[in-house]
């Protein structure tokens, strides 16, 4: 491909040469023979330093969005206005345009995305298509489990991703849309078919810095990001952006859903501890559903997730026989059995009203057993400081003993972490202790249990690593509990993990 055909489309201020491409990278460590290097401005560094080294390792073509950096002598060259969005429109161009070829559904949203987008993978495939799926636990793709680095990928990674996908046969792609992707305009030129918004609630104002900046980036997917608005926007109308969202949505189908109101709906809903049961109330009628997935939070990302599958054209029997085969989500009320008698569960929860759901589901389930709930939590490091006291009392108000620990502490103190979150939990009066070792934390918590109880080990979730200032190291909270259980005499082999035991 021509360094010409490469910038097809991309908004470009000056341009010279013509070089023959055999690839695309924006790390100048990845570049090989042949390549053309896009150097951008990122938020903790910026590519243009690494012009130089690309072209040392053989980079034919450079893309800078920097004015103040000149041609190279023999290199084709590029200057545009915005870096990520020119690599979006090149990656796009070298896959030979992937997304255009699929029909995609993106998920945007501060909680439900993950098991949200597992719910409409399930539900395509019960309705016998061949799906992609890319979001924060893992990728899927051509019948592979991939790591998945970032939620969404760099427009780069997600064309290559596509294009896979595409050579293997799929027809949809499922995609969690971060914020952060939105605004940095990762996704840029992703035609979506069908926008799904979940809720927003307090999360990444470290980056956003207000909630009304932190809505208008998930906006962003609803307006359209280089692309007309999806043909069909899913929204939460009983959350408050949901319905305000609704109000403005350009789509030429808008889907409303809610457990009291919408268009799609709940009604006769029964949670217990081996799962959830519900009609669901749509245009196309009424129909009994059953999920393995417990909890009041899991009936809106049933309803999302059926909503987005009718504006897919899937049938309610496709829908029904979808929701119920999905047992469990990677981190999402993940279930570590062992025989042990009280629950273990496993659970992403990073935010407040992440940590007022899952302990209000945790106190549904143990109430019947005049059950406790005990909480292992922590907050991340240099991350937005004014959410600890929050999620403190969040796990103070609804915990009956809590033990606050590290999450990923990153480059700070893992103890001043713990002070910023002590005032909101003192507010409570719960009896707590603290214990910025996370292993020993999860160790105290499932000694403290006792029959009939519920250990929430929260924040971490799916997560294989720990990050503090010593760099990242292995750390799976599944398998410290499951380690803990086994010190303490019971039989990892009594039960399987997760939705197994709840069948």
């Amino acid at each position: 491909m021509t360094f010409l055909h490469l910038l097809d489309g991309a908004e470009v201020l000056l341009q010279s040469g013509n070089a023959e491409i055999s690839g695309v990278e924006y790390d100048s460590r990845r570049v090989k023979p042949g390549d053309c290097f896009v150097a951008m401005r990122g938020e903790t560094t910026d590519g243009n330093r690494y012009i130089n080294a690309a072209i040392a390792n053989g980079a034919v073509a450079v893309v800078t969005d920097s004015a103040q950096e000149q041609p190279r002598p023999g290199i084709a060259w590029a200057q545009v206005p915005h870096g990520r969005r020119a690599l979006a429109r090149i990656s796009a161009n070298f896959y030979r345009r992937p997304a255009e070829k699929l029909q995609v559904t993106g998920i945007t949203g501060t909680n439900g995305k993950t098991t949200t987008s597992f719910l409409i993978e399930s539900i395509l495939h019960a309705a016998g298509r061949n799906s992609a799926l890319i979001g924060t636990v893992e990728y899927h793709v051509a019948g592979k489990v991939l790591p998945a680095p970032h939620t969404t990928p760099e427009a780069l990674e997600l064309e290559r991703l596509f294009s896979e996908a595409l050579g293997a046969g799929v027809t949809e792609a499922v995609m969690e849309v971060s914020s952060h992707a939105l605004e940095q305009q990762r996704v840029y030129g992703i035609p979506f078919d069908v926008g799904v918004f979940t809720n927003l609630t307090r999360d990444h104002l470290d980056y956003h810095q207000t909630m009304e900046r932190y809505f208008n980036s998930k906006c962003i997917l609803f307006r359209g990001c280089g692309t007309e608005p999806p043909r069909v926007s899913v929204l939460n109308i009983e959350d408050e952006y949901g319905a305000k969202l609704a109000q403005s949505n350009k789509s030429e189908l808008r889907i409303t859903y809610g457990i009291a109101a919408g268009d799609f709906r709940a009604e006769k809903v029964e949670t217990g501890r081996n799962g959830t049961r519900f009609d669901l109330v749509m245009p196309a009628g009424s129909i009994p559903i059953w999920s393995p997935l417990v909890g009041r939070v899991n009936v809106y990302n049933i309803l999302a997730a059926a909503a987005a599958a009718y504006g897919r054209d899937c049938s309610v029997q496709a829908i029904e026989k979808g929701v119920a085969a999905l047992a469990c989500v990677p981190g999402r009320f993940e279930r570590v059995e062992c025989g042990q008698g009280f629950y273990v569960v496993v659970d992403y929860a990073h935010s407040d009203d992440a940590l007022r759901n899952l302990t209000a589901l945790a106190r549904a389930l143990v109430n019947t057993d005049c059950g406790r709930v005990v909480t292992v939590f922590g907050c991340g490091g240099d991350r937005d400081r004014t959410k600890r006291p929050l999620m403190g009392e969040a796990a103070g108000r609804g915990s009956d003993f809590v033990v606050v620990t590290s999450d990923n502490p990153r480059s700070e103190d893992p103890l001043a972490i713990i002070n910023d979150a002590l005032p909101g939990l003192q507010r409570t009066g719960v009896r707590y202790t603290m214990e910025p070792d996370r292993r020993k934390a999860i160790a105290l918590a499932i000694d403290e249990a006792r029959p009939g109880d519920i250990v929430l080990i929260a924040g971490k979730g799916h997560e294989k690593l720990q990050v503090t200032r010593e760099g990242a190291a292995p750390f799976d909270d599944v398998e410290v509990a499951r380690e803990v259980l086994r010190s303490l005499g019971y039989d990892p082999c009594a039960s399987a993990i997760s939705g197994e035991a709840a069948r």
